[in-house]
Formats: structure tokens, C-alpha cells, sequence
């Protein structure tokens, strides 16, 4: 029987791998994961117009609301564009506002025969509606930050493992209007294993600079709600809780309620908007600085040897962000950066006008050989991650002036 014993045991351990294993794989399977976010950047949006019309039926009396709303949301974009009262704003023909209106948002409608009441979100072509708006194509966002947002129900902490209000919520928040450059994950692939609540809690550095550098942030945001409910399909009370780096700064708190579960979703995405607030006063007051720790810097430059034949330096691929104004600004800083002496290739991999794109540059030579050359052309360049950004206009500088003979 003693010599049963140790079989025994080992088959024990063996089922109980298979079981975490199974564990495991079914966690990385699971099709309820994986919410995919909306790409807002070519549009700019407000939400929660208010209409309520009649008319002879209810198609007229839908489309006059959406009429209405288009007045009314250009006039409040404007606004919050401004940060001047909506009474200023200037009045468009619904011709031109049909022109610059890239979609119109149901958020909640009730039609009735001769009546249409609804809150609706407008989304203005940025191309388009920028000059009109009074806003430049370029506007001041901060560093790429890594948004977890993390849920607490029933005793529960949820972050990408499993779909919920929260992550849904962040996932359709137009990021476009935001003065913060989030990056925001799906919840597939390895999403799981990576961003869980667990990781906020570990002020280690070494696993979130692995997490900072794949996701190509600068930094990390949490977003977190705490849903209490009364009772099953009752009230629900949420406490918001904002966070940043990680260290989980505290940068602020507020509460919300819903009268009952399909109230749920509406509170989330209020409560997006608000946390976006929250985290867009942080950056205004210089709170939200990249923490130097999780940035990984090339290493140092070996020594210089002296020999004989100088060393071949091998081709590397290099990320390079810069805003776009427009296609000639795009085509005159490729054509700069491809006459750099070591630059063999220079690729679009991610290109749209009046936002942030993603060029890809094979050059013979380390990064920081890469930014000092990108710097002799009168570039601003900063290290963001495992890519450098070229911050400030495009435009090569004006030439030196002639002097006079």
C-alpha cells in the first residue's frame, strides 16, 4: 500500500495541470471577451441633444428632429470648442450642416404618431467642420495612455476577461474631441493575461514596462467602478474612481445612479464622459507626466574601438509618429526623413489628415542616432515609448536670411 502512495500522488498532480490548464485555455477561448473600439479619429461629436417635435406623421416628425439636432449640435460643439455660451455661436443653413454631418447617434428615442422625442449624438466630419468650428486640425493631447478599465460587482473584479457595461462603455466613447490619446484594448488575444485588475494593485516596475512598451503607451490610466446593488434588477449606486501610473495615483471620485438594470448602460456612459473630464483636468493642471520608469530607453553605445574596418551596422525597423495637416506637409516630411543619410526605407503605416500617423523607417543605426538626425533638420523629437513623436509643425524651418552685399 506505501508504494501505491507515490503513483497516486502523481497522477493527482497530473489531473490537477490538466484542470488549470483546461482553466486556462477556456479563459483564452471564450467567445463572451472582446469588445473591438471605435476609431473616432477622423470626426468630432457631441452627445445628449435633446429634441422634441411634432409633426403631421412620425417620419416628419423624426426628420424634423434630426434637423433640429444638427442646428443644435453644431452650436453646442462650438461652445465646447470655445468654452464661450452657446447664445454665440453662429447659425448654419441645413444645407451646409448636411454637408459637414458625417452620421447621426440614436441614443434613445420614443416615436409616436405625431411626435418624436429623442436624445441624439452628432458626429461632424473633423476634415470638413474643423475651419468652421473655429479648431485647428492639430490639437494638444497628452502622452499615449494605457486605459484599464476595471469593474467591481458582486465582490467580482472584471477588467477584459469577460464583457461588461464598463469596457463596452469605453469601447463606443469617441476619443476624437478628448484631450487625452487613449489606447484602449479588445480584450483579445493575450489582453487577458495582460490587463486584469490584479496588475494595478503591483507597483513593480519591470512587468508593467513590458505591458507599456507592447501597447506602445507612455503611461497608464485606471478606470475603475465599484456597482452596488439594492437588490436583483433594482437601483444600482457606482462610485467612480480615477487613477493614474503605476502607483494608482488618486485623481478624483464621483458617484451615479440607475433606476434599474436597463438604466445600466446609459450610467456607464455617462460615466465615461465624466472620467474623461476627471482625467482631461489632470493633464491641464500637469498632473498626468509620463513616469520616466516605464520608459525604456535604448542602451547605452558600446565604446568606441578602433579598428581596422569599420563595422557593418545592420538595418532595424524604427516607429515614428507625426501629425498630419495635410498630404503635402505627409509628402515633404518623407521625402526629408528618406535623404537622412543610414535610412534605407520609409513606409505609411498608419495615415489619416488631421490626426496622429504612424510612419515606419528601416535605418542603418540605433534610435538615438535616428533622433539626432531627425533633430539636425529642425525637428522636435521625443522618445514615446518604443517610437519617437515628432512634435511641432511638419514644415522644414525657413531658411537663414541672405545678407545683404
Amino acid at each position: 500500500m506505501l508504494s501505491l502512495r507515490p503513483k497516486l500522488l502523481t497522477v493527482l498532480l497530473a489531473l490537477a495541470g490538466l484542470t488549470v490548464s483546461g482553466v486556462l485555455l477556456a479563459q483564452m477561448e471564450s467567445a463572451e471577451r472582446g469588445i473591438l473600439p471605435l476609431n473616432s479619429s477622423g470626426t468630432l461629436e457631441i452627445g445628449g441633444v435633446h429634441v422634441d417635435v411634432g409633426g403631421k406623421d412620425a417620419q416628419s416628425a423624426r426628420y424634423a428632429g434630426w434637423r433640429i439636432a444638427q442646428r443644435e449640435g453644431f452650436k453646442a460643439l462650438w461652445a465646447k470648442m470655445h468654452g464661450r455660451p452657446i447664445s454665440e455661436a453662429p447659425n448654419l443653413g441645413d444645407s451646409v450642416l448636411d454637408t459637414l454631418v458625417s452620421s447621426i447617434i440614436v441614443e434613445r428615442e420614443q416615436i409616436g404618431t405625431n411626435r418624436y422625442i429623442a436624445d441624439l449624438g452628432i458626429q461632424f466630419d473633423r476634415t470638413r467642420s474643423a475651419q468652421l468650428l473655429g479648431v485647428p486640425g492639430e490639437m494638444r493631447r497628452s502622452d499615449p495612455m494605457l486605459i484599464i478599465p476595471i469593474m467591481i460587482t458582486g465582490g467580482a473584479e472584471t477588467t477584459v476577461e469577460l464583457r461588461n457595461p464598463w469596457q463596452r462603455a469605453w469601447a463606443q466613447f469617441r476619443t476624437s474631441s478628448s484631450a487625452i490619446d487613449y489606447v484602449r484594448v479588445s480584450g483579445l488575444g493575450i489582453d487577458p493575461l495582460l490587463i486584469k485588475a490584479a496588475q494595478t494593485t503591483r507597483p513593480g516596475r519591470a512587468a508593467w514596462r513590458n505591458i507599456v512598451d507592447l501597447y506602445g503607451a507612455a503611461d497608464v490610466l485606471v478606470a475603475e467602478v465599484q456597482v452596488h446593488r439594492l437588490y436583483p434588477g433594482g437601483p444600482a449606486i457606482a462610485t467612480f474612481i480615477g487613477r493614474e501610473g503605476a502607483d494608482g495615483r488618486l485623481l478624483g471620485s464621483f458617484k451615479l445612479t440607475a433606476r434599474d438594470s436597463a438604466g445600466i448602460p446609459a450610467m456607464m456612459n455617462e460615466g465615461v464622459q465624466r472620467m474623461d473630464a476627471l482625467f482631461s483636468q489632470a493633464l491641464a493642471a500637469g498632473w498626468l507626466t509620463p513616469d520616466p520608469t516605464l520608459i525604456t530607453l535604448p542602451p547605452p553605445p558600446p565604446p568606441e574601438e578602433l579598428e581596422e574596418t569599420p563595422a557593418i551596422v545592420p538595418a532595424q525597423a524604427y516607429q515614428i509618429q507625426v501629425f498630419i495637416r495635410d498630404s503635402a506637409s505627409l509628402g515633404a516630411a518623407i521625402a526629408r526623413i528618406r535623404s537622412i543619410a543610414g535610412v534605407e526605407a520609409v513606409g505609411e503605416r498608419s495615415v489619416a489628415i488631421g490626426a496622429w500617423g504612424l510612419l515606419s523607417v528601416t535605418f542603418r543605426g540605433d534610435m538615438s542616432a535616428l533622433r539626432d538626425q531627425l533633430v539636425a533638420r529642425g525637428w522636435s523629437v521625443e522618445y514615446v515609448g518604443p517610437t519617437l513623436r515628432i512634435t511641432g509643425s511638419l514644415a522644414p524651418p525657413p531658411p537663414p536670411p541672405v545678407p545683404a552685399q
